[in-house]
């Protein structure tokens, strides 16, 4: 039988290929920090790092580092077990304290992916009596845990407070239950920032709750870092946020769900992706805990990452390359053309910056770009240098209009 499919999938993953859509994956040989060595899938040897979620520079850092090792002496490698049954230990509590604290929510429950924190929510939270209503450019893992749900979907333009007005009416008129906004913090393709205070006017006026995803906020976004709910002054006003510990927060995995103190109890008794994986690792739990630490003494980190989005945001508009308007440290450069976005990232890597080319089926058709992602670890010369390097790398590939 299989004979048969492998002929059919060769066939499918050629057409990927021909198409400009294949995706290698790039094999490195060091921690993740701002300079890495490639080991495979390209020109070897050390290279800057412009693609990884390391936005402050954590997922290396000594002190995260230290702690983990502590870790695994006091807790061990792993739970084997899920945590209703015997996989919750007092580390896991404890962060789930320290980021309902450092998010402002009343409480906290931790999944092992913010996918699955993502894909735990809606199925729980919502029936058949309810709707979603959804931005047409949220994360895949909010598009799915939406499609597990029972409810009444609606979905509004990206960031278009109009529309999303409309589907309020909509569901309303629709005799909605229990209404559920949900956005991106931060559109992660294109570091477009969400209108929260916005949002939130609107779910007042029409009785819904809001839910943020944030993995691309917390840590680095707002004056103290928690994120976009600070950014807009509406902490208070936001009920659900999932977040991931993949990114900013040291980079290793893991997610969670912080929100009103009785959606967290519900989701802990009903939630399937929490009820059927196993427990965070330890380590990695102990580990975010000193993150939360350092984050409380970031600012620099904060401010270093912004100069640094500013400077190459700034150098790359003069060098007449195209670049989502906005200040977060997700630069998108637009090239349009997958197999030329493909190519301009190679040559790049051949100049000794690491970038991805993204296209469809992660960004529409037509709207390939290499997405720039700036860390509070490069330094001003890193930053210049990736700037130099794009410039040499459009002149190779001979495209006037990148």
């Amino acid at each position: 039988m299989f004979d048969t499919v492998r002929d059919d999938l060769r066939s499918t993953l050629d057409e990927i290929r021909a198409a400009g859509l294949h995706k290698p994956e790039r094999v490195i040989g060091t921690p993740q920090n701002a300079a890495v060595a490639v080991t495979s899938g390209g020109a070897a040897g050390e290279v800057l790092n412009f693609c990884a979620n390391n936005y402050l520079g954590l997922a290396d850092h000594p002190e995260v580092v230290a702690a983990a090792k502590d870790a695994l002496d006091r807790w061990g490698y792993g739970m084997a077990s899920v945590r209703f049954i015997c996989g919750t230990q007092e580390v896991h509590k404890e962060l789930e304290a320290r980021l309902s604290a450092f998010l402002g929510q009343e409480d906290t429950i931790l999944y092992s992916s913010c996918f699955d924190a993502n894909g735990g929510v809606f199925e729980t939270l919502l029936g058949a009596e309810d709707a979603v209503i959804s931005d047409a450019l949220n994360h895949a893992s909010i598009i799915d845990g939406i499609r597990l749900s029972k409810a009444r979907r609606f979905r509004y333009a990206n960031r278009d407070m109009a529309e999303l007005e409309a589907r309020l009416k909509e569901a309303t008129e629709g005799g909605a239950r229990r209404k559920l906004i949900v956005t991106d913090g931060v559109f992660s393709m294109d570091g477009y920032v969400a209108p929260l205070a916005e949002i939130c006017d609107l779910a007042e006026r029409y009785d819904a709750m809001v839910m943020v995803d944030d993995s691309h906020a917390v840590g680095f976004v707002g004056p103290g870092g928690r994120g976009t709910p600070e950014l807009h002054g509406v902490m208070d006003r936001v009920d659900i946020i999932t977040g991931t510990l993949g990114k900013a927060l040291g980079g290793a995995s893991g997610g969670y769900v912080a929100a009103r103190a009785e959606i967290v109890e519900l989701l802990r008794q009903r939630s399937r992706p929490y009820l059927f994986s196993n427990s965070l690792a330890p380590v990695i739990a102990a580990a975010s805990l000193t993150v939360l630490d350092l984050l409380e003494s970031a600012g620099d980190l904060r401010e270093h990452l912004a100069a640094n989005t500013a400077l190459f945001r700034t150098k790359m508009t003069e060098a007449g390359f195209e670049v989502l308007p906005g200040d977060h440290a997700i630069a998108p450069v637009m090239i349009g053309d997958a197999a030329e976005a493909a190519r301009m990232a190679e040559l790049l890597l051949e100049r000794g910056v690491y970038v991805i080319g993204f296209s469809y089926p992660v960004v529409p058709m037509g709207a390939a770009r290499i997405r720039v992602q700036l860390s509070a670890a490069h330094s001003t010369a890193d930053v210049e240098r990736a700037v130099a390097a794009f410039i040499d790398a459009r002149a190779a590939l001979g495209t006037a209009g990148v």
